[in-house]
Order: structure tokens, then sequence, then C-alpha cells
């Protein structure tokens, strides 16, 4: 019988470089000028999932999500783990921008990956297992095809390529 490999497009994010990018823009914006003797915050809820900023105005809220955004992609974070839910007024006359965590496929989307695959007409095989898809082939360069083609779009979720075997 023929050697079988498979591997994982999922969504899972590395939540220690999560975390640390978290702690990194803390120590940045304490360091700026431009955000000396103002208010801001970054908060992380764990359980919620969510990002929680707050600045004094819009301008500086934007200047966080900035580098927010610019610490994520050092850690090696996709932007698209965060989903900007809303922005609205916080105590103190200070603006607050709220962000989902995205660390999931959604099934839409798992489900238009695994037609791209099939488009592909190579002989591999996906299949949605959970919050993940499970890539299954005889050749390892029909899967590393799969994984430069599936990288290749543009995805709402911030796909993981994981488990080779």
């Amino acid at each position: 019988m023929a050697k079988e490999y498979s591997f994982d497009i999922s969504a899972k994010i590395d939540m220690q470089n999560f975390k640390n990018a978290i702690n990194m823009v803390d120590k940045e914006v304490a360091n700026r000028y431009d955000f000396k003797g103002t208010t801001y915050e970054v908060s992380y809820k764990e359980k919620e999932k969510l990002l929680v900023l707050i600045a004094s105005s819009d301008n500086k809220l934007d200047a966080l999500k900035d580098i927010v955004v610019a610490k994520f992609l050092k850690q090696g974070l996709s932007s698209k783990v965060l989903e900007e839910l809303r922005v609205e007024d916080s105590s103190g006359n200070n603006r607050k921008m709220t962000f989902k965590i995205v660390d999931y496929i959604e099934s839409k989307e798992a489900k238009k990956i695994t037609a791209e695959i099939k488009k592909m007409k190579l002989k591999v095989n996906a299949q949605i297992e959970g919050d993940s898809i499970r890539v299954k082939g005889a050749k390892l360069d029909d899967l590393q095809k799969v994984i430069k083609e599936i990288r290749e779009r543009e995805w709402e979720a911030p796909l993981v390529f994981e488990n080779m075997r």
C-alpha cells in the first residue's frame, strides 16, 4: 500500500505570540511621544475572545490600532486575526474600539476552500473535520501545490497550514 500524506488547514492562533504582541504594544505606546499624557488602554478579554482599545481621540485610536497590527505582523500573526466589531464613546470623553479574535474557519468559507481544492484537479482529498480542513494525497508535491494555491487566494480567516505528515 502506498504511503498517504496529509496536512491540516486551520485558523488557530499561537496564543503566546498573541500575548507577546499585546505586551509589546503596551511598551511601545508607553514610550511614544504622541501618547504622553493621554489616556489609552489595550486589554485582552480571553474568555470573550475580545481585544479592546481605548484612547482619548479617534486619531489616537487609529494609531493604537496600527501599532497592534504592526506588532501582530512582527510576531508572525495575520492582521485577519482581528475583526472590528464597533467603535463607540467610552467614559471620560474617550473612544473605544472592540475587536473579535478570529481563530476559526467559518463553515461557508471551509466549503469554499474545499471546492477550490477540488477545482485544482489534483489527486488529493479535502474534507472538513470540525474547525479545520484535512487534505490527504499520495504525493507530497500535490499537497505542496494545494498549499501554494490556497495561500495565493484571499480568505477571510487567517489560514494556518500545519501537521504535514
